[in-house]
């Protein structure tokens, strides 16, 4: 009898199969380091690709207010317009995949953007964080958080330097 046991218990723990949980390598993780890349180098069909139909965006923003991809890109390639140089860092141990109790699957990325300015060649670096869902290898939402304010502020103290330059040169 405890021979039978013994070998029930062997066979049940043979049968239970384990989900992979958390990784640092997969399929998804690659397919967000290649955004990443597209993203820098500009190649935005191959960055549009790697997102599913009907995907939501959320970037800086509440889940009330989603953007498609392509309006993302839109914004994206505007924000970029004043930056001479930029690119978007990370090392291996910046990325990981978890899946959640739900089934989800999840891909984390921690890095730091950094960028130049074209006007005044200030250079401006920010932490980022950016997680994307995916569903059948397409990416169904991305949620990207990041603090832009000193960038903002740069250019809006350029703006009113260069309207003031305009006031001086134009007298009444």
């Amino acid at each position: 009898m405890k021979n039978f046991i013994m070998l029930m218990l062997l066979l049940s723990t043979l049968g239970c199969t384990t989900q992979t949980r958390y990784t640092q390598q997969s399929t998804e993780i690659d397919i967000v380091k290649s955004n990443i890349s597209n993203y820098v180098n500009g190649e935005w069909d191959a960055y549009a690709a790697n997102y599913a139909n009907g995907a939501t965006i959320f970037f800086n923003t509440k889940e009330e207010n989603p953007s498609s991809i392509q309006e993302t890109i839109a914004g994206q390639k505007l924000s970029l317009e004043p930056f001479s140089s930029y690119s978007l860092e990370g090392g291996e141990d910046e990325f990981e995949m978890v899946v959640t109790d739900g089934g989800e699957t999840w891909v984390n990325f921690w890095g730091v953007w950094k960028g130049t300015l074209t006007a005044n060649g200030k250079t401006f670096e920010m932490p980022v964080h950016l997680t994307h869902h995916f569903v059948d290898g397409k990416i169904v939402k991305t949620f990207g958080y990041w603090n832009s304010a000193p960038i903002q502020l740069e250019l809006l103290k350029m703006e009113e330097a260069a309207a003031e330059m305009d006031e001086v040169e134009t007298p009444e």
